[in-house]
């Protein structure tokens, strides 16, 4: 059974996916929060495989969210569940280790079709989002901005390697590897613990 857990403000919505779920024999509502704040204290609390969030949300967005359960609750899914099919927004949730992305405009069942594929270690995208293209700018973006020490020192991040091994690999020492890294951070403009591992993971795992 598939524990979830829904971060949204607007009560109706909630009303309705509790309704969607309430005999379903694959998805259990375990909890609901009208802001990120609200869900963190329930996540401190019980233990989901999956969240789905809201993008825009009072004191917590779904960004700030999405990034705080990847630090603290990393074998949480975060599915972003959003009226506004906007670009920036969905690249700042999947830079922020977002599994999925789905328009409140669907069918609720699309909803469950995308928690099923998140909990089981996929991704899912709107129908209408072009996730490919996104990425494909994403990385044409890394590729401008960072140079070619860093492009090789991300793609070993990708792949689990820890600052020291490297920079034994790179025959450089530990302290040139770590000023690479808070270049990077910067220029990429990420925040939070584990920021840069998952941007590399991102970028790298799709596009090789």
């Amino acid at each position: 059974m598939i524990k979830l857990i829904i971060a949204e403000d607007h009560e109706s919505l909630i009303d309705g996916l509790k309704l969607l779920f309430k005999y379903d024999e694959e998805i259990n509502v375990i909890g609901t929060a009208k802001d990120g704040k609200e869900l963190l204290e329930i996540l401190n609390l019980k233990i989901a495989d999956v969240v789905l969030s809201d993008v825009n949300m009072p004191r917590m967005d779904g960004v700030t969210l999405c990034t705080k359960i990847g630090e603290s609750y990393p074998n949480t899914k975060v599915i972003a569940f959003s009226m506004f099919e906007n670009e920036d927004a969905i690249r700042d949730m999947v830079k922020a280790g977002a599994s999925g992305y789905v328009l409140k405009r669907r069918a609720l069942n699309e909803v469950r079709k995308a928690i099923l594929k998140v909990a089981a270690g996929e991704r899912y995208f709107d129908p209408s989002i072009d996730i490919e293209s996104i990425e494909k700018s994403e990385k044409s973006k890394a590729k401008t901005i960072l140079s070619p020490s860093e492009r090789e020192i991300l793609k070993l991040i990708a792949q689990g390697k820890s600052s020291s091994e490297i920079a034994a690999e790179r025959f450089t020492a530990v302290s040139t590897v770590s000023k690479h890294r808070k270049n990077m951070i910067q220029k990429l403009d990420l925040h939070g613990k584990g920021e840069l591992m998952r941007y590399a993971l991102n970028l790298f795992k799709h596009y090789k």
